[in-house]
Order: structure tokens, then C-alpha cells, then sequence
């Protein structure tokens, strides 16, 4: 990123809370500082701004040299997945719940974007994940995920049967409630709740966590981010897959799902006082210690 970018692009979750408020208070601040804004188009709707030139997030991706995601961490995941294919860094203002991507409070966007803005900033680069699935052997949909590519069993349907294969290698036969295929950056989002592992995001793996399986030996494992993972779906009704639990596909016995890492990759910018570390200890409340009553002896 140069020092000061020439045009930035603002995107806004639509729901949230103050969101136009916040938009406009970044035109000026941006403006402010000889920087060209333009907004993507939902957004400027929304907040009700004519002014401005309006542009998809795909033109968005030609055109400016950062983007900067106001709302929480799906809005970025949906943001990020479209920008992947543009060299354009992201920086996340949190307007929504948790913030794991979304990293810089509300309270403290200008004095923070003032600091990023004269060069003082780390930069980071995620990988991302891409799926395509096969049926009777013809392609039928692709997709790609920032935090993971789920197999999901449909609601009030039976365990799916999942025959898996990783680098042409049969790995094995799975009865569960479905398969979640995670980057590192996802290793904290539904792969967590599952069991599986938190993997630092400048790891180069693949997570592989079942949904509940029907044998406790299935358990998680990391891959490397080289491997060709293949699924396919032996049994099961209702079945779906899912990017980041924001596009989904239909699927049907003998699918066979092919992923592997993407050729693209999403690079943010954080405050130059970020860390990982910290994130995990706010995010995860890792130094809220349990009331203890009673006499310690």
C-alpha cells in the first residue's frame, strides 16, 4: 500500500447500527486527507449518499488501492471473498459483535486510520480455500471461502456418509453430521466449535474437522495447504455445501467435492500495535479468570 492511497473504497454492513453515521465521518476524515472515496453501491444507498461515485465490489477491485469494511466479521468474509482476485488490502472498523477480522473498535477508527495512513500498520496475507463439485463428471459449481467449506446434512436428516480422499490417497469412511474443510483464519469460526484446532493464520494448513461423527476415532487433522482433498457423498438426504455459510450448493449422493487452496490470497492491514495473541486472549475472554469462593488452603 502506498503511503497515502489515492482512492479508497468504503463498504458497509447495511443492518448495523450506526453504520451511516459512521461512513460519513470517514468521507470527511478520508477527503480530509486528499484521498479520492468511492462506495460500494448497497452501502451508498443505504446511508443515502449521492455524492459520491457508486461501484460493485467487483469495480471496486479495479479501481481503488484499499478498501475499508465497516461491520462485523461475515460482512468482511463476503467482502474479502469478492476482492480476493484484486491486490487490494483490506482494513476491518468492528460494527458488529466479535471482530476477529473486523479488528479496529469503532471508538478508535480515526485516530487508528490516521496512524495507518502515515505507513504505520502491519500487513498480513490469508489464504483462502476453493471448491469445485462434480456431478456424472461435469463441473456444476465452484466457489471460494475465506473461513471454511462446509458438507452439512440437511435439517431433520439423517448422518451423511462421506468417502474421503486426500492427494489421491483414501483416507477414510465417515458417518457424521457433515465435514468442515478450514483455513487457518477459519480455525477460529465453526472448526472451533467442532473440536478441532486453532491454527496461528500464517500457517500453511488445512484443517479437517467431522460434525459430530458416528465413530469418536474420527477425529481432526491439519493437512498441508498442498493437498487435494476429495469428498464424496456415499449416502444422505438434504445435503448442502457451504462457503463461509454465505453461498450454498445442493448436493446429491456420488458428488464428488474437489478442494484445495486458492490461487488468491487476501492481504489486511491491522494497527501497528496488533497481535494475534491479543486477539485470542480478548476475542476467546482468555484472561477472565472463574470467581473462587471459599479459603484457598
Amino acid at each position: 500500500m502506498m503511503t497515502t492511497p489515492k482512492t479508497i473504497a468504503l463498504v458497509g454492513k447495511t443492518q448495523a447500527s450506526g453504520i451511516e453515521e459512521s461512513i460519513r465521518e470517514l468521507i470527511v476524515f478520508l477527503q480530509q486527507h486528499g484521498v479520492t472515496v468511492v462506495l460500494e453501491t448497497e452501502t451508498a444507498r443505504t446511508c443515502g449518499i449521492d455524492s459520491l461515485q457508486h461501484l460493485s465490489v467487483a469495480e471496486i477491485g479495479k479501481v481503488a488501492n484499499l478498501a475499508i469494511v465497516l461491520g462485523g466479521d461475515g460482512t468482511m468474509l463476503g467482502v474479502a471473498r469478492q476482492l480476493a482476485p484484486y491486490p487490494v488490502p483490506l482494513i476491518g472498523i468492528n460494527q458488529g459483535r466479535l471482530g476477529f477480522i473486523t479488528d479496529i473498535p469503532r471508538e478508535r477508527m480515526i485516530p487508528v486510520l490516521t496512524d495507518m495512513l502515515d505507513g504505520k500498520y502491519i500487513a498480513e496475507k490469508r489464504s483462502l480455500l476453493q471448491a469445485i463439485v462434480l456431478r456424472d463428471g461435469s463441473q456444476i459449481f465452484s466457489g471460494v471461502a475465506f473461513n471454511d467449506i462446509v458438507v452439512a446434512r440437511g435439517a431433520g436428516a439423517g448422518m451423511v456418509e462421506l468417502r474421503v480422499e486426500v492427494d489421491q490417497h483414501f483416507m477414510y469412511n465417515q458417518r457424521s453430521d457433515g465435514l468442515i474443510i478450514s483455513t487457518p483464519t477459519g480455525s477460529t469460526a465453526y472448526a472451533l466449535s467442532a473440536g478441532g484446532p486453532m491454527l496461528h493464520p500464517s500457517l500453511q494448513g488445512i484443517a479437517m474437522v467431522p460434525i459430530a461423527p458416528h465413530a469418536l476415532s474420527n477425529r481432526p487433522i491439519v493437512l498441508p495447504d498442498s493437498s487435494e482433498i476429495v469428498i464424496e457423498i456415499a449416502a444422505g438426504r438434504d445435503m448442502s455445501l457451504n462457503f463461509d455459510m454465505q453461498t450454498f450448493a445442493s448436493l446429491m449422493c456420488q458428488d464428488r467435492i474437489v478442494i484445495r487452496r486458492s490461487a488468491h490470497t487476501v492481504t489486511f492491514l491491522h494497527p501497528q500495535d496488533w497481535n494475534y495473541y491479543h486477539t485470542l486472549r480478548e476475542k476467546l475472554h482468555w484472561n477472565e479468570y472463574p470467581t473462587v469462593t471459599g479459603a484457598l488452603n
